[in-house]
């Protein structure tokens, strides 16, 4: 196997053996094949749109097919046999509507015409064949097409979440197929390939303005929420991931049942949104990020719902406790369909759950760009005071490789007249910290899951409008830390923006060649952490807006 898609890829900068997240060289020589197949069927779907032959179902397939093989998403290896042979089918169906309306269905390229084998060992064998498909000599296209690629896993995410809601972009999809079928060009240029690769920063900005447009218009804006960190007596159901219409069933079919819902990891700043809310028994949160699950999930004395990305291999002690739905799979584990929850609910009933309460402190989430932009007037008049003189954005994925605690580090030691934003799970490094407030306005704001980045553009933005100049002279610093796609999407966009001097961590991704990241040092000043001392100097020396 070959994967360097993720930050804790193992020694030489790619998995060869197993991967550092538990995936199997059998998976991923499947993940391998699906990919193949979605290049082939988007050279199909480019053609018919030129003869405006547009399949709804292959756009949504194709997307939801990607998000599968993100990290830490699916490890059953039965399901991306169905996604393999479901992938040529579809390409097939669209190829004939294509030559129904008169386009182009002749193709050349073993991708549109690759036909998988009956077994799951020959889809394996044909998968594990093109980890050295001469797709790219050139080192630095090949490294656009993986950043690209990556960078597309992670508009999937959001999209899927999005479209789950009812909120679509046509864009999303064309430029998808656009990207993939561009991976068997032999004619772009590198610049071309720059060029493809900012594209999908561009997009990605649209993925998550819908995404944040779907879950405000369905939930409500979220408002500054304070969530018990302590337990409930009696029988609990925990849910992690990131998926709100997954807790939205949940809650209500739990509803009057007796049990207390808990969050884990990402589903944290659900507790912010009105509408998800107004359930009683939504208590509070339970753990911190997905890499603690082992520990976590086994002290857990209830049943425990895993919702899209985040799974790693459960351990015996709570095998028989923990489910999967939608895209997530793991094999022998009970996968919930059609958002019924019964099996996850009927556990959480004959398991002891909680023998008594325990209150343990709290801690603050919500400020989501419409809280945060609803005290815009506190925000500015502390900046022109010199009340706030800095804000800092410390977001990002959190992970089990070493050097992580430098993100703990950098917001113990930031000054006391600075401002912490902060998203995503990098946040459980010092979520529970108390940094006190400035003029009312807490120190440390949560403003969401990574899924929730949009929120944090539109800070910014709207920040550099009030004070009338660019983001990258606002009093305000990027530090951030990576594992997975969503966040090489996040980047890329950051990038598209013309955000500059980024700081990022704890390790830059391997897959990208020297050239590559000299085109981002130079261009956008991207630059590796160092220490929380050095880097908070370097930051602060550097001049902001005047009061």
């Amino acid at each position: 196997m070959f994967c360097n898609q993720c930050e804790q890829v193992a020694k030489g900068g790619n998995c060869s053996t197993i991967g550092t997240c538990g995936k199997k060289p059998d998976v991923a020589a499947l993940q391998d094949l699906l990919i193949y197949a979605l290049k082939g069927l988007s050279l199909v779907a480019m053609e018919a749109r030129k003869v405006n032959v547009v399949d709804k179902e292959v756009d949504e397939f194709s997307v939801s097919a990607l998000f599968s093989t993100l990290t830490n998403v699916d490890f059953d290896p039965e399901r991306f046999v169905k996604l393999i042979k479901e992938c040529v089918e579809r390409r097939e169906d669209l190829r004939s509507s294509l030559k129904k309306a008169g386009g182009n269905a002749d193709f050349e390229d073993a991708p549109a015409t690759f036909t998988p084998v009956d077994t799951i060992d020959g889809l394996i064998k044909q998968g594990e064949e093109l980890i050295n498909y001469p797709e790219e000599v050139n080192e630095d296209i090949k490294s656009l097409k993986l950043t690209t690629l990556y960078g597309l896993k992670g508009i999937a995410a959001y999209a899927y979440h999005a479209r789950i809601l009812g909120f679509e972009d046509k864009a999303i999809y064309e430029y998808t197929h656009e990207a993939l079928s561009s991976m068997l060009s032999t004619h772009m240029s590198l610049e071309d390939w720059i060029a493809l690769t900012l594209k999908c920063g561009e997009i990605n900005l649209k993925a998550m303005e819908i995404l944040d447009a779907a879950h405000t218009e369905t939930y409500g804006h979220p408002v500054p929420t304070e969530v018990p960190l302590g337990v409930k007596k009696g029988k609990a159901l925990l849910v992690s991931g990131h998926d709100l219409y997954d807790l939205e069933q949940i809650l209500k079919q739990t509803a009057d049942k007796g049990i207390t819902v808990y969050t884990h990891g990402e589903m944290l700043p659900t507790h912010g949104y009105p509408k998800l809310k107004k359930y009683p028994h939504f208590y509070g949160h339970y753990g911190t990020a997905w890499q603690n699950q082992a520990k976590e999930f086994a002290e857990f004395p209830g049943s425990i719902v895993m919702t899209t990305n985040c799974i790693q291999k459960p351990h015996d002690s709570y095998r028989d406790n923990i489910f999967t739905c939608g895209l997530v799979g793991w094999p022998g584990i009970t996968h919930i369909q059609d958002q019924n929850y019964e099996p996850a609910i009927k556990r959480a009933l004959e398991l002891p759950g909680f023998r008594e309460d325990k209150p343990g402190k709290t801690i603050m989430t919500g400020f989501a760009r419409n809280a945060v932009m609803g005290v815009a007037d506190k925000v500015i008049d502390g900046v022109k005071s010199g009340a706030i003189k800095h804000f800092f954005l410390v977001a990002g994925c959190d992970g089990a490789k070493p050097g992580r605690n430098y993100y703990t580090e950098f917001v113990e030691k930031v000054p006391q007249d600075s401002v912490v934003l902060t998203l995503a799970c990098g946040k459980f490094r010092f979520f529970d910290k108390d940094l006190g407030n400035i003029g009312g306005i807490p120190r440390l704001l949560d403003i969401g899951q990574c899924n929730d980045a949009y929120s944090a553009v539109q800070i910014a933005v709207a920040l550099s409008k009030a004070f009338g100049v660019g983001v990258n002279d606002l009093p305000l610093s990027m530090v951030l830390s990576w594992y997975e796609q969503k966040a090489v999407a996040i980047l890329l966009s950051l990038l598209h923006l013309g955000i500059k001097d980024i700081r990022l961590g704890p390790t830059l991704p391997s897959f990208l060649t020297p050239n590559v990241l000299n085109f981002l040092v130079e261009k956008y000043d991207i630059k590796p952490i160092t220490t929380p001392d050095e880097d908070i100097a370097a930051i602060l020396n550097k001049e902001v807006i005047e009061a």
